[in-house]
């Protein structure tokens, strides 16, 4: 049992010794919290080995009853993590408006006091002294723990992750940026721990919380840093969570055929600049992880960085309104679960939809659109935004170019529209698909996947309001990226015309 009732820890017990130095542990007014860590003289440790700290330079051990190893006690580290959001909410309740920065300053104040507080009583009663690397981590985990991922921090943290599986508390697996994957580490200690902590990850998704209990089942959240959350439980056997990372968060297109020529050619680079700066609209498509996003961002970087342009996602992905050197003018938003009841209206309290985003979008002179992925009836609002021929982007979901025509439909239809209409409207406002493939080859526990560009299609209406589809770009094998099988006259001259395409190596 690892659960830690705080009567039991040297801090809060009751009978101490009549000599002991007298410690308050009741809530501390604000005065009390800036000077809590200076009457400890403990400085800030930051991860990682306690070797790395410079010699000299002073370092007090703090003594813990609950410490005989340099491991952390995790029970131990939710009991300081409640006790110290606690108190931080006492003290903010009479500082409006702070956050951030300064929140989390007052919060580390906390933190090291209350450990030091702690470890005085621990002390006193003539328990065990804690060593230095244990301070640190148990500092640093309290901290992870009431600011950032909790036990999943480390891993965040780590550059070469790209993503991370849960099957529950103790099934972690790590797919690494070189394609190998590893069993990780536990991320709590029981899966009711781990869902409790998602919810609490949940109530700290800056400015827009989202609910994660039995009757909110599903958490789908952005991260410090770019990276993506999705959870579930309560409808499945055991808690789900993949964290998605962004290594790539600002690229352009030439920069992507440097690091990898599989994914395209300069040729097919050439290509979808020349596309952008025409203002075509365009669909990328593809498998989960294909790396989507990341062409779009690419994409997006071949735009005038003085055209106006609104984002539209489920959870901030894409970014570009934090690339104000690339892009000057971004309107970014981001939707909303809502909670409680739903209403009359069908949805809960304050929810926000990519449905209701794309068509408050039209009164804000938007000269493109970009929607991180088009799930649902949104799809029609983003057809008719396109309808301008602004050169809006979208992702989808779809096994080829031309699979993706049909969702696009499908999903036309299930907003209200019959399949004629739907059809026409995938034809008049879409002008090219381009499709993501991707492969995985395995040896043993190690994973590669290559992913490069499949196919791209150009998309117009045809006879009796068929959608007519041209092959532009084909791949000649699969995991071999696409190069030119038919570029008809008329798509090089648009793009000479419009959009600075000027070395042609089409093929007749």
């Amino acid at each position: 049992d690892t659960h830690i009732d705080l009567d039991d820890l040297p801090l809060f017990k009751t009978d101490q010794p009549e000599d002991a130095e007298s410690i308050d542990v009741t809530t501390p007014g604000p005065e009390q919290v800036l000077s809590a860590v200076r009457r400890t003289g403990n400085p800030v440790v930051d991860r990682g080995p306690v070797e790395t700290i410079p010699a000299g330079e002073q370092v007090n051990a703090i003594p813990c009853a609950v410490y005989e190893s340099p491991e952390v006690d995790w029970a131990l580290v939710r009991a300081f993590r409640q006790q110290a959001a606690d108190e931080l909410s006492a003290v903010l309740r009479d500082r409006d408006g702070v956050g951030g920065e300064p929140e989390r300053e007052i919060g580390e104040q906390l933190v090291r006091d209350l450990i030091q507080a702690h470890a005085d009583a621990a002390l006193t009663a003539g328990d065990p002294t804690v060593t230095l690397n244990a301070q640190a981590q148990l500092q640093q985990a309290v901290m992870d723990a009431l600011f950032g991922m909790g036990r999943f921090q480390p891993l965040v943290d780590d550059d070469q992750i790209e993503n991370i599986e849960v099957f529950g508390y103790d099934n972690v697996w790590l797919e690494y940026a070189d394609g190998e994957l590893k069993q990780g580490p536990n991320v709590a200690d029981s899966d009711e721990e781990l869902i409790e902590a998602l919810a609490f990850i949940g109530t700290r998704s800056a400015g827009n919380e989202r609910p994660f209990s039995v009757a909110n089942p599903r958490l789908h959240m952005r991260l410090d840093g770019g990276a993506r959350l999705a959870a579930s439980a309560w409808v499945s056997p055991r808690p789900v969570v993949v964290i998605r990372r962004h290594r790539l968060s600002q690229v352009t297109l030439d920069e992507l055929v440097a690091r990898d020529r599989s994914l395209m050619s300069a040729e097919v680079a050439e290509f979808l600049r020349a596309a952008v700066m025409a203002g075509k609209s365009i669909v990328v498509s593809g498998a989960q992880g294909a790396g989507k996003t990341t062409l779009v961002r690419g994409l997006a970087a071949a735009m005038d960085p003085w055209e106006r342009v609104g984002t539209i996602e489920t959870e901030y992905e894409l970014h570009l309104h934090e690339l104000t050197e690339q892009h000057h003018r971004v309107v970014a938003w981001e939707a909303r679960p809502g909670s409680g009841e739903i209403g009359a209206d069908g949805k809960r309290a304050g929810e926000i939809t990519l449905d209701d985003l794309v068509y408050d979008s039209w009164r804000f002179s938007l000269q493109r659109l970009i929607i991180g992925e088009c799930r649902g009836a949104e799809v029609g609002l983003m057809l008719s935004a396109m309808a301008g021929g602004t050169g809006s982007m979208t992702t989808l979901h779809a096994s080829d170019a031309r699979a993706a025509i049909e969702r696009m439909v499908t999903l036309v239809m299930q907003g209200g529209g019959d399949y004629t209409f739907a059809r026409r409207q995938v034809a008049e406002h879409i002008d090219f698909i381009v499709q993501i493939g991707v492969k995985i080859d395995r040896e043993g526990s190690r994973a590669f996947k290559h992913r490069y560009i499949s196919e791209i299609i150009a998309v117009e209406l045809g006879e009796e309001n068929m959608v007519a589809v041209t092959d532009l770009f084909t791949a000649p094998r699969r995991s071999v990226t696409a190069v030119a099988k038919h570029l008809p006259a008329r798509v090089v001259e648009d793009l000479e015309d419009n959009g600075d395409y000027k070395h042609v190596r089409g093929v007749a």
